[in-house]
């Protein structure tokens, strides 16, 4: 897969950039990604995850297991 966030999906987005004479020309909003590796302690295995810095908060605010049973839940991993 491409730039995209393994556990909340988030991919780039495409906006404009602005000139001071206000030309606009196309440009991509990538996604701050990083490659992470979490140990599962109810499987007793480690898993690589290309996640966003967003979802890595909110894994050090829930836990992983709490975002993997989300993310299930919502589709995005099987």
């Amino acid at each position: 897969m491409g730039k995209v966030c393994e556990l909340t999906g988030k991919r780039a987005l495409f906006g404009n950039n602005v000139s001071f004479s206000i030309n606009k020309t196309r440009r991509r909003f990538d996604v701050n990604l990083t490659k992470k590796r979490f140990y599962l302690p109810e499987e007793d295995r480690w898993v690589t995850l290309k996640v966003s810095t967003r979802a890595l908060k909110s894994i050090n605010k829930k836990g992983i297991s709490a975002v993997l049973k989300e993310a299930k839940a919502q589709g995005l991993i099987k």
